[in-house]
This record gives structure tokens, C-alpha cells and sequence, in this order.
């Protein structure tokens, strides 16, 4: 598996979209607030994806 996360970040909050390998979208998209419990539900996300991948994900951000 190839698990990747991308980060559309903008003013404010970032939307957040997995995918555990090519064309494989891991759950919905969601919005995370930059402040400290957004980015602790992002960071518990990342987990989620490496404990189901058994690997480190890539992230990757898209500024708009």
C-alpha cells in the first residue's frame, strides 16, 4: 500500500482527503481548524491511516 494524504490548505482550515493506494479514497473528506484541536484531530487521522496501512503516510499539501 501507497497510503497518501493531501492537504488543500487554506486561510483558516485545510481540507483532508486519504487515499490508501491509487484510487482507493480512504473515508470522506473533512475540514480540520488550524488551531490546536484541529490539528490534533489531523494528527490522530494520520495514525488511523498508518495503523490501518501499516505504514507512514505521505502528506502532501496544495496551497489555493
Amino acid at each position: 500500500m501507497n497510503p497518501v494524504i493531501g492537504l488543500d490548505v487554506s486561510k483558516g482550515e485545510s481540507e483532508v482527503q486519504a487515499f490508501l493506494d491509487k484510487r482507493k479514497p480512504y473515508k470522506k473528506s473533512f475540514s480540520v481548524l488550524h488551531n490546536n484541536n484541529g490539528l490534533e484531530n489531523l494528527l490522530r487521522f494520520l495514525i488511523e491511516v498508518e495503523g490501518e496501512t501499516g505504514v507512514r503516510p505521505t502528506v502532501i499539501f496544495e496551497s489555493t
